[in-house]
């Protein structure tokens, strides 16, 4: 995952933890880490208002002329920085 998404694996490491926390992945020494549950119906619901708001941005940043890659481009650079802030 590391080497493919090109971020610190540190991050990595630490989002797996959280996913095996949560229940939703469980490691396998040796063999890989694997989903064991995915956030249920009335989990995705709860993330509405945070859809629609990066609906909205979506739609301003093709306003301001950005092209998909550029939106994603964008978004991954920004969210490689946070994971980055909140790691340090």
């Amino acid at each position: 995952m590391v080497s493919r998404l090109a971020i610190n694996p540190n991050t990595v490491l630490k989002a797996y933890r959280e996913l095996e926390r949560d229940g939703l992945v469980a490691a396998r020494p040796g063999v890989g880490t694997f989903v064991t549950r995915t956030l249920s119906d009335a989990s995705l619901a709860a993330h509405g208002p945070l859809r629609q708001d990066l609906r909205r941005r979506l739609a301003k940043a093709r306003r301001a002329g950005l092209d998909d890659e550029s939106i994603e481009a964008l978004f991954l650079a920004t969210f490689r920085a946070a994971a980055e802030e909140e790691i340090a």
